[in-house]
């Protein structure tokens, strides 16, 4: 089984309100070993200014993208890194945020059906009532993170790879089968889809409802009605001007 363990680095909490990546890494698993030869990793220019207080926990300036490509530049080379592969996220909802609302901006193909893992949904389940956060599951594992003074796309990559390891029985044993795996679809909704989903559950109610009965007589009375709005109007009813132009 081909997994990509993936995470990024943005300039903040929401790309709906204009947050963009400033940096994505990638790193295969195969057969449970990690592949150091098989990364995928980019600092990337969002476009816009980079908050302070961004800068302080990832590390990532100005300065230090502003020659990098957009995601735009290599969405392409991304897209064939991970195809065939079940994506392994930390917090998938917010990675596959920003990724899949950039590939929709730029009308590229989308990853709707690309299987993930989210590794924080299976280490709360793992492990209840306890921090798990990449820092916390790694003390847990004994991995070592002594290196890591900033938060790094790649970094926690390689980190990840090794909890997901770890959490799912090391290098030599696969517990792989028992954990969820969902289409990315099923953590983001994209803008468009939420609005046909809300439409939807406004009008569910409206096509559930069983047709009225109206009796002969209670449609004769509203006939008469109309007929007399028509008369009291002089002919400039709405509904019989609709029905000769028919």
């Amino acid at each position: 089984m081909r997994l990509i363990v993936l995470d990024t680095e943005t300039t903040g909490l929401s790309p709906l309100s204009g947050d963009r990546m400033v940096e994505i890494g990638a790193i295969e698993i195969c057969q449970r070993t990690i592949r150091q030869d098989r990364v995928f990793h980019h600092y990337l220019n969002p476009g816009r200014d980079i908050p302070e207080e961004v800068v302080r926990i990832h590390g990532i300036s100005n300065d230090k993208v502003r020659d990098a490509p957009a995601f735009v530049d290599v969405a392409g080379d991304f897209l064939d890194f991970i195809r065939g592969a079940t994506l392994v996220i930390h917090n998938a909802a917010f990675d596959l945020s920003f990724i899949m609302h950039e590939l929709r901006l730029h009308g590229l193909p989308a990853i709707d059906d690309v299987p993930v893992i989210d590794t924080l949904a299976y280490a709360r389940k793992k492990h209840p009532h306890q921090r798990n956060s990449l820092d916390a599951l790694c003390d847990r594992y004994g991995i070592e993170r002594g290196h890591r003074q900033l938060h790094g796309a790649l970094l926690d990559s390689e980190l990840l790879a090794e909890v997901y390891l770890a959490m799912t029985g090391g290098r030599q044993f696969s517990l792989a089968d028992g954990i969820p795996r969902q289409p990315a679809s099923a953590f983001v909704q994209l803008p468009e889809q939420t609005g046909r989903r809300d439409e939807k559950a406004e009008t569910a109610p409206l096509m559930q409802r069983r047709p009225l009965q109206v009796s002969a007589e209670e449609q004769a009375a509203h006939l008469a009605l109309l007929e007399r709005i028509h008369r009291e109007s002089q002919g400039k009813t709405i509904w019989r001007e609709q029905a000769e132009a028919v």
